[in-house]
């Protein structure tokens, strides 16, 4: 049965998705629907999508014809989901967090009765975590202030690009565009604390560390956004810091 909807924002992404990997995870794993959102991509890309949608069941394609970055497309994306769906995640398409791990996360979610699970890049004996060393301190630092100051939930890794949401849970958090674009991730976190209190964070919402994370070649983040972060931790903590 399919209980899961996987939200995957595309943009200009033709030459490297890994096709084979999505094959060969859909053939094996029939609780996920993995929904490709194609956000006004230039190149091939919505080609390459549909290409994969015709040849596998559980694989639905939305197309945006304007870009308006992940946040937006995902969180358009998430609206547009099937009421069949009991949870909705999301992951990046380079696959920085593997397809097993999002399938983790679902299975934790299940088991444990949380209505949203965060992926977490903490390097631990055993785990395979590799960021580069600058996006690592940096984003410790900001992890930091969003915990310390706006959050309080202590959580540390709040951006990582790879979640499960309960469906109506995820339906009231994605309701409203963002106030930012790259913290989207603390913003979800901070509107379900806003709707709903800190004791019910603390007990719904739970942190598990990833077995696998890697950083590709190819970031899609700027050292333009790291310039524009201090402005956008000032609009999350004016918005939902009490």
């Amino acid at each position: 049965m399919v209980d899961c909807c996987i939200i995957i924002p595309c943009f200009n992404e033709a030459n490297r998705l890994d096709i084979e990997t999505f094959k060969t995870f859909q053939k094996q794993n029939n609780a996920f629907n993995l929904l490709f959102a194609n956000d006004g991509s230039t190149d091939n890309t919505f080609a390459v999508l549909n290409s994969l949608n015709e040849e596998l069941p559980n694989v639905s394609i939305l197309n945006f014809e304007t870009n308006s970055g992940k946040a937006e497309t995902i969180r358009k994306a998430v609206l547009q989901t099937n009421k069949k769906y009991n949870y909705i995640g999301y992951l990046d398409a380079d696959l920085s967090t593997s397809l097993s791990e999002i399938s983790r996360l679902l299975n934790i979610a299940k088991t444990k009765n949380k209505t949203f699970v965060l992926g977490s890049r903490v390097k631990v004996l055993g785990a395979s975590i590799k960021r580069k060393f600058y996006r690592h301190f940096f984003g410790r630092m900001v992890a930091t202030f969003i915990d310390s100051l706006i959050l309080k939930l202590d959580i540390y890794d709040t951006q990582c690009g790879a979640k499960i949401i309960k469906r109506d849970l995820a339906l009231s958090i994605f309701k409203e565009p963002f106030k930012t674009k790259w913290l989207f991730d603390v913003e979800l976190l901070a509107r379900t604390k806003k709707l709903h209190g800190k004791a019910y964070c603390k007990s719904n919402i739970i942190e598990v560390p990833l077995n696998q994370w890697h950083d590709t070649k190819d970031t899609r983040i700027s050292f333009i956004d790291f310039l524009k972060t201090p402005f956008a931790l000032l609009k999350l903590y004016s918005n939902y810091a009490k």
